[in-house]
């Protein structure tokens, strides 16, 4: 049964979606069955993978509203193992919709029950908000990654996420872990990335992934192909940090499993 991530950060610009497109392209290269849904209204990994929102004709919006099913609203990507849930331009309303809707906050959840027995891994990109869309992610979900850009303010809108997954931890989804927090677009020439990195690491420990996300020129450019990075440029720095990023994230999944089961 899929493990289910929620990709999120309200702070924009941090790499959220880049990192979901492209940890799901990894673990899919590394022989997993991978679903990503793009729950952001931006449509921006929907368009990573080939599905530009303005020719998208229906989405994760429509299950959300239960106008489709999920089969339906499944699509193919150029990479074995890996599917997509899209987004229209229909999502952009789904918030004012969902309000007055019975269960608003567990309809994401729902809809994935239908199929989280056909993956290893559900890739969730949240809204760079903490609105309902998020809250549904997060509902739906087993764990949050959190994409932590390597900047001065990188901390700042960290403590308002963290104080929602409590929130939704007490209060919806009890079994909502921190997955870990992914430190993007570092560049250790750079004092100041290297003393954020230093920093996020003396306060969150082995919270943060040891694998860190560079800056780089191809990681830019291959969303414009409408292909993850694994396909547009394997042999970059940054293909190959999502790859190690993938390996480490199936590496900590095996050993906390390990560890539940001899806990038994």
């Amino acid at each position: 049964m899929a493990r289910i991530l929620s990709v999120s950060n309200q702070k924009g610009g941090v790499g959220k979606t880049t990192t979901t497109i492209n940890l799901a392209a990894a673990l899919a290269k590394a022989g997993q069955r991978v679903l990503l849904v793009d729950l952001d209204p931006q449509g921006n990994a929907s368009s990573g993978l080939g599905y530009p929102r303005r020719e998208v004709t229906m989405g994760i919006y429509d299950a959300l509203l239960e106008y489709r099913d999920i089969d339906s609203v499944l699509m193919p990507t150029a990479l074995d193992g890996l599917q997509v849930i899209p987004a229209s331009r229909d999502l952009v309303g789904a918030e004012v919709e969902l309000v007055d809707e019975p269960n608003r906050e567990r309809r994401l959840r729902k809809v994935l029950n239908h199929v989280r027995e056909r993956y290893d891994w559900v890739l969730i990109d949240c809204p760079p908000s903490l609105g309902l869309l998020t809250i549904n992610a997060l509902v739906a979900s087993d764990g949050v990654l959190i994409p932590l850009q390597a900047e001065y303010y990188a901390m700042e809108g960290l403590g308002e996420l963290l104080r929602t997954v409590g929130m939704v931890r007490r209060a919806l989804n009890p079994d909502l872990e921190r997955e870990g927090i992914v430190i993007t677009m570092t560049d250790q020439r750079n004092r100041l990335c290297r003393e954020v990195e230093s920093q996020a690491r003396q306060v969150f420990g082995e919270g943060i992934f040891e694998t860190t996300i560079p800056r780089n020129v191809r990681l830019g450019e291959a969303p414009s192909h409408g292909k993850s990075i694994v396909e547009y440029a394997p042999s970059s720095s940054g293909a190959q940090a999502y790859i190690d990023l993938g390996d480490e994230l199936l590496r900590r999944r095996r050993n906390s499993e390990l560890v539940a089961r001899e806990a038994m």
